[in-house]
């Protein structure tokens, strides 16, 4: 019977070294070796890599959307949540001396168009971090901090989409002048 804490150990090694070497420069090996679990076990855990990567993403997730309550902040009004919430990514890039950038944008990048189970669970979470933002972009539109002639989720998209491509900028470029001036183009662009 296999040990669920093993199951757990090797999920959260897979979050690390996927997250540092790729889905495709990642070995099942590199990961037993972060659980200090033997590689056998592995296969008592997960069919496939791939497996393994769908249960990495969703513990990867976990984090994600525990970091939504910050737009959802009662003391803030809508417009500075959005910002407070960037900002709060930034000092997460920042904190991983902009190194690893995001799992989700890089397991997309590399693997959306190679596995079809990957790819429909990654659009599937995109998704559901575009309404969170949107969520937040209704509430500044309806106080009047946002502008009202764009749709909310055309704005909760571009702003998804942008940050994605500034996390992957500041990852090649080892700094955060990407995700200043996404935010900084994101403020004057959207502000009302």
């Amino acid at each position: 019977m296999a040990r669920q804490s093993l199951r757990e150990n090797i999920i959260d090694a897979a979050v690390d070294t996927f997250h540092r070497k790729g889905f495709n420069g990642a070995s099942v090996q590199d990961i037993a070796e972060v659980a200090h679990a033997p590689k056998g076990s592995f296969y008592n855990h997960f069919d496939s890599k791939e497996a393994l990567a769908i249960a990495a993403l969703e513990r990867y997730w976990e984090r994600i959307r525990s970091s939504f309550a910050v737009l959802r902040e009662p003391q803030y009004p809508p417009h500075e949540r959005l910002k407070r919430y960037f900002g709060l990514l930034t000092s997460a890039a920042r904190t991983a001396e902009f190194r690893k950038g995001c799992l989700i944008g890089n397991i997309s990048a590399e693997m959306a168009g190679e596995n079809p189970a990957l790819r429909a669970r990654l659009a599937t979470l995109l998704g559901a971090w575009t309404a969170a933002i949107e969520a937040c972009v209704k509430e500044a539109q309806a106080d009047g901090s946002v502008r009202r002639d764009l749709d909310p989720a055309s704005i909760a998209a571009f702003l998804l989409n942008s940050w994605e491509g500034a996390v992957m900028r500041a990852k090649v470029d080892r700094d955060e002048s990407a995700l200043k001036s996404f935010q900084r183009v994101a403020e004057t662009v959207f502000s009302a």
